[in-house]
């Protein structure tokens, strides 16, 4: 256990260090979190674009104009963010860079640091296994701080843990609007955590953060290897040189993420995804360059 919280300590660190240094200076102005734009404030109208969300409709404006309209938004100055970020015995697996777990807690720090600025509020639920833990929403960098080091050194535990149960920690008690980010793997069924997913859509602006390593993708051709579930604990040998199997296991995986990602969008979530053979700082800056972008040519997603 010391062992695993001593590196828990110096990976944050490195990220803490990472997430000043470049991101202060990539990422400024009017900001919602991760999600720059709209926040609850209303501001003047504009004439509808397609990719518009409709539930901004000004209807007075329309009826008047005979064009459809949409209400523009400024940006919150107090921001209430939630993370609900999945630690389950799934994230202790990497074969590249990073160990999925790193970049939970690497999503969660640039969250984090991005929302304290001016004084908002960030707190966190988190699950491992079948523990869910709360962890109270306060301002200001030095409790954002302590959040990140008590999700950082959040000890993994044995079993599923329960996607749908953990993202519904997010909906109750009822909050006012802000700012809610999933970050998990997603790898437990769609079923179960696409309908709470929903439901927080409806009243947040909604970041889902995917953690992907590449063997998850597809298989290399390496031979017999012993494939563990690190949530049961089963073993199964895979003999990885059968063309065959390596092709039915990338159109799964592929059929995997598609179903991932059609739930995301029902749930009109902005879908970041984080690769353990990928730069995540990189990712992240393009991820909010490519949302700034959108919401100036008027589209949300």
């Amino acid at each position: 256990m010391e062992r695993q919280d001593a590196r828990a300590e110096v990976v944050l660190n490195r990220m803490q260090l990472l997430i000043t240094r470049k991101l202060d200076g990539l990422l400024q102005g009017d900001y919602l979190g991760l999600l720059p734009g709209p926040g609850t404030e209303a501001g003047e109208s504009r004439e509808y674009r397609p990719g518009d969300d409709v539930r901004r409709m000004d209807w007075p404006v329309t009826a008047r104009t005979t064009l459809p309209h949409v209400r523009q938004t400024v940006a919150d100055r107090e921001l209430e963010a939630w993370l609900a970020v999945d630690l389950s015995a799934s994230l202790d697996f990497g074969t590249a860079r990073y160990l999925k777990r790193d970049l939970a807690v690497a999503a969660a720090a640039a969250v984090s640091h991005l929302v304290v600025r001016g004084g908002n509020r960030v707190g966190a639920v988190v699950g491992t296994g079948s523990a869910l833990t709360r962890m109270p929403a306060r301002p200001g960098r030095k409790d954002a701080q302590g959040l990140l080091r008590a999700i950082a050194h959040t000890p993994p535990q044995p079993g599923r843990a329960d996607l749908g149960a953990l993202i519904d920690m997010l909906n109750r008690p009822p909050r006012r609007r802000g700012l809610a980010v999933v970050i998990s793997d997603f790898m437990t069924p769609v079923a179960q955590w696409a309908r709470p997913l929903r439901k927080l859509g409806v009243r947040h602006d909604l970041l889902a953060v995917e953690v992907v390593d590449p063997r998850e993708l597809e298989l290399p051709n390496v031979g017999v290897i012993a494939l563990v579930d690190p949530e049961t604990g089963r073993m199964h040998e895979v003999q990885t040189a059968d063309p065959k199997l390596r092709h039915r296991y990338a159109h799964a995986a592929a059929a995997q993420r598609g179903a991932i990602a059609g739930a995301l969008r029902g749930a009109n979530a902005a879908h970041l995804r984080l690769r353990t053979d990928s730069d995540w700082l990189l990712d992240i800056v393009r991820f909010v360059a490519a949302q700034r972008h959108a919401r100036t040519r008027g589209t949300t997603r």
